[in-house]
């Protein structure tokens, strides 16, 4: 046996020193160091933005409409950066959402392929989203308003010093 074998190693052979875990990191990041802002930017009439902030930069938002007085929700959108997909970002922006909005009924129009797998392990079902028959279980001043407008508040990846209020 060579000299390297006789020495105690404290870590693994492969394992990278130098810098903290990749998707373990992540995780603890989105639970410690990322704040959920409400937004009052006009993202479209009658809806609203909680941006996702993580030192300074928004990483993520979820714009929706909420009506306190039928109790029903509409996600809306759901949008976050590369790195914070896989580390349950969404999951505590929508439990966020929910503590918000305590008694509220959620729904989404949503059918992108990034944000299924998320509403349905949250257990929110999508309605169909058709512009000339009004969505059926929604509320009916949420089907009033237009759906929402191509405009962001403030796109993943901007400075949240632009983007949210202080």
């Amino acid at each position: 046996m060579g000299e390297g074998s006789a020495q105690p190693r404290s870590e693994g052979r492969h394992r990278r020193t130098g810098r903290r875990g990749g998707r373990w990191h992540r995780r603890v990041l989105a639970y410690r160091e990322v704040e959920l802002l409400p937004s009052s930017a006009p993202v479209g009439a009658g809806e609203e933005c909680l941006l996702l902030v993580h030192i300074r930069k928004v990483v993520g938002q979820v714009t929706y409409r909420a009506c306190d007085e039928c109790a029903q929700g509409v996600i809306t959108d759901v949008v976050l950066d590369e790195p914070f997909r896989d580390c349950g970002l969404g999951t505590r922006a929508l439990s966020h959402l929910r503590s918000r909005h305590p008694g509220v009924t959620w729904r989404t129009t949503m059918e992108t392929r990034l944000t299924r797998g998320l509403l349905r392990r949250m257990r929110i079902p999508r309605v169909p989203h058709s512009p000339g028959a009004a969505a059926e279980g929604t509320c009916s001043h949420l089907r009033t308003v237009p759906p929402a407008s191509s405009a962001r508040a403030a796109a993943p990846g901007s400075d949240a010093r632009t983007a949210a209020p202080s």
